[in-house]
């Protein structure tokens, strides 16, 4: 399933030429992944200080 929504987003930014969504999208995702990895760490007071 993630590989063919990849897939998509990447024929959407190629086929229309919206190289600035690339930005966007990358920094969604490394939120996502943020969010998801401190909910379960011991790492989570020092990301809740930062933001």
């Amino acid at each position: 399933m993630m590989n063919s929504l990849v897939k998509n987003l990447w024929g959407f930014v190629k086929e229309r030429q919206k190289y600035l969504l690339i930005p966007i999208i990358v920094t969604l995702l490394v939120v996502g992944g943020l969010i998801i990895f401190v909910q379960s760490s011991a790492i989570a007071p020092v990301i809740y200080t930062l933001f």
